[in-house]
């Protein structure tokens, strides 16, 4: 399988706390292979199953309103 990085800006995450919650959560995923989470850069870099992608990001998404209902997850 072939495993894919993105890289994705959180605009408006500033908690820490709520980086790591959030990296813990989208790292379990199915398919993902290595997630980072930086509240200070405000970025998270996934690795990933190509052809689980799509699906992941959609997840990872719903995983951050959970955290923080006013971040904004934009491809970098």
């Amino acid at each position: 399988k072939l495993i894919m990085q993105k890289k994705f800006r959180l605009e408006g995450l500033d908690c820490a706390n709520c980086a790591a919650k959030i990296e813990k959560e989208v790292k379990a995923l199915d398919g993902v292979t290595d997630v980072t989470v930086n509240a200070r850069t405000a970025k998270m870099i996934l690795d990933a199953d190509d052809g689980k992608m799509e699906e992941i990001i959609k997840t990872a998404e719903i995983i951050i309103k959970k955290h923080e209902s006013h971040v904004v997850m934009k491809k970098a």
